[in-house]
Order: C-alpha cells, then sequence, then structure tokens
C-alpha cells in the first residue's frame, strides 16, 4: 500500500521531524511553482527520476536551478548512461505521479531499488522544501531531518556536487 502526504506527515512528526506544509495549486514544472513558492522558505528543489544502461533507477535531487547535464552526470555518480524513467516505473517504484517526485517517495521504495544523489551545496543549506507526494503541496524540511528520513527508509544517499564548475 502507498504512504499517502498525511500518513508521510504522521511519520515524520514520529520521526521527531517537524515540517511546515504549504497548500497550493498542482505545480507540473519549476516554472509552474515559481508563483506558488514566492512565500515558502527554504531552498526549492527539483527531483529526476532516472534509469540507468543497467537498469538502475536513481534519483537525483538539486536546487530547481541546478543545471543538470545528463551526459556528464554519470561520470559524477558512478552510473551508466541515464535517461528519464518511464512514468509507468515512477509510480512502480516511487508510488507518485509525474510532478509528484520527492525524496519523501522513498517510503514507498520497500524494495531499495533507487540510488539517491543529493546535491552537496543543497545539503549545506538549513532548510528544503520537496512535494509530500502529491504536487499540491509543499513541504519545508531541515537538510539534516531530511537525511534522518532518508535513512528511517533503508537509503543511503550520496552527496554530490552536481553543479557545473561555476555553480554554487
Amino acid at each position: 500500500m502507498r504512504c499517502t502526504p498525511e500518513r508521510l506527515l504522521e511519520t515524520l512528526s514520529a520521526l521527531g521531524i517537524a515540517v511546515d506544509t504549504f497548500t497550493h495549486p498542482p505545480i507540473m514544472t519549476v516554472e509552474d511553482g515559481t508563483e506558488h513558492w514566492r512565500d515558502i522558505p527554504g531552498v526549492h528543489c527539483k527531483n529526476l527520476f532516472l534509469k540507468d544502461a543497467k537498469g538502475v533507477y536513481w534519483l537525483i535531487v538539486a536546487p530547481v536551478d541546478r543545471a543538470i547535464a545528463l551526459k556528464t552526470l554519470p561520470e559524477r555518480i558512478g552510473s551508466k548512461r541515464l535517461s528519464f524513467a518511464q512514468p509507468e516505473r515512477l509510480r512502480e517504484v516511487l508510488g507518485v505521479e509525474p510532478g509528484s517526485v520527492t525524496p519523501f517517495a522513498l517510503i514507498n521504495d520497500v524494495d531499495r531499488k533507487v540510488r539517491v544523489v543529493l546535491d552537496h551545496w543543497m545539503m549545506q543549506q538549513p532548510l528544503l522544501t520537496f512535494h509530500p507526494l502529491v504536487n499540491t503541496m509543499t513541504t519545508a524540511i531541515r537538510s539534516g531531518d531530511l537525511l534522518q528520513f532518508i535513512g528511517h527508509t533503508g537509503h543511503d544517499p550520496d552527496t554530490v556536487a552536481l553543479g557545473l564548475e561555476n555553480d554554487k
């Protein structure tokens, strides 16, 4: 059974993780979100659900303004050639719909099929924002608490400098 946003927030609370959650119209893209995120504090993040040439699933998490070059990403994270995973795989593995990809969906990856990569700069910031399994809400969480949550799901994320040389 897939986790609901309500159950996710209950899980975070049970872990002693305090978050703030905001509701808004559906956000499918970063461009859609710009207007709705204006008053939500924290670094707004994007999440790429990818599959490599060996069939390994990857969740890449970075600030929304981070340029991610799929051609050079495999070298940075130790994968084979990457492409976007099909929406059916997203639903099957992470239990969310396109536009709702989030590290919170790792709660649904009970078979630990996904390798998680977090942007180094992003993880140095105090507050991050993600959809809590649906794209009609945004949840702000402290970066250390995000690591605690990911560990709770049984995943061991890698932290990698995902930006280009002149990125932050």
